[in-house]
């Protein structure tokens, strides 16, 4: 796999420096049922690191110590973590709200059969990428067959009441390009996903979040391997909107490895980009009586995904 980073650290982005933490975001391994192409993790089935339940006691202590109210679960497909529902079970009993991004698919696993019953008793919010409303497209981008399973997953989701107005079920949708574009803007897109994932198939579901791809990693590697870099992230600086910088998720959330090490958001701890200024990896067992307000974020022009056009985070579109 080609490596990106070298081209990425040497930036112009502007300094950034944290607001308020609200939320943990942890990778419980780069396990995964799929391989898709615009995976910033690289997750694949032959993928075998795993958060341990030590580690995950540590992210309930931090949580309970700065008052945390949303854990965001991501892997791989988090779900594959042995551990998963002992963590999901103990956040919801001490009141966080939790998010699994799930990919669909992962609901019809082997051992995951009563997957979707487990995440609605606790009433866990659901994202679930799902890159296009049309087969070919997504089965393009994720592989044969990808799309028809996860059609099943959600009316599975639906049935149980995710997406269903007044249910208390929280279901979002995650939009992604298939290639080295910006994606459009996210209000119109998803009034055509509600339209035509109704019209065609019946199913429904709460928002939709759009994101961009970023150039790390897996899609990096593609960028690179077909010379589409370098204008991938022109078109990245010159969509770039300063009124964006507000709201990029590495001012409210941390994002912790499956090791237990600290980082600014999910793409740099890809990156191995060390938590702020401190040029050194930081876990979280170390910062349980640090307050991080107000520290220096570690930036490369990878942030540049973020602020583009309209914005992208883990919480879709920043611009209103």
């Amino acid at each position: 796999m080609l490596d990106t980073l070298p081209l990425l650290r040497q930036t112009d982005f502007p300094p950034l420096r944290r607001g308020r933490l609200t939320t943990l975001q942890a990778n419980l391994g780069y396990r995964c049922n799929q391989a898709c192409l615009h995976c910033h993790v690289a997750a694949s089935p032959k993928r075998t690191e795993t958060m341990s339940w030590a580690t995950m006691e540590t992210l309930l202590a931090f949580a309970e110590r700065h008052a945390i109210r949303q854990l965001d679960l991501t892997g791989g497909a988090p779900e594959l973590n042995p551990d998963f529902r002992r963590l999901v079970d103990a956040a919801r009993a001490r009141g966080i709200i939790v998010i699994d991004r799930c990919n669909l698919t992962i609901l019809d696993e082997p051992g995951q059969e009563d997957l979707a019953e487990f995440l609605a008793s606790l009433q866990v919010e659901i994202v679930a990428s799902l890159p296009c409303y049309l087969e070919e497209n997504v089965n393009r981008q994720r592989g044969d067959g990808v799309f028809a399973a996860s059609l099943a997953g959600l009316r599975r989701l639906n049935a149980l009441g995710y997406g269903q107005p007044g249910s208390g079920l929280t279901l979002t949708l995650v939009y992604n390009p298939g290639g080295p574009s910006l994606p459009p803007e996210q209000g119109a897109l998803e009034a055509a996903y509600k339209r035509e994932l109704a019209n065609r198939y019946g199913i429904v579901f709460n928002q939709l979040f759009v994101l961009a791809n970023m150039p790390i990693k897996r899609f990096g590697s593609e960028l690179l391997a077909g010379g589409q870099f370098h204008n991938y992230m022109v078109t990245l600086k010159a969509a770039y909107q300063a009124e964006n910088l507000p709201g990029v998720m590495c001012r409210s959330l941390i994002s912790v490895g499956w090791r237990g090490e600290v980082f600014d958001c999910d793409f740099n701890q890809m990156l191995e980009l060390p938590l702020g200024d401190t040029g050194q990896p930081v876990f979280l067992a170390d910062l349980l009586n640090d307050d991080l307000e107000n520290r220096a974020v570690h930036v490369a022009d990878h942030c540049y995904g973020c602020t583009a056009g309209q914005g992208s985070s883990c919480g879709g579109a920043l611009a209103a």
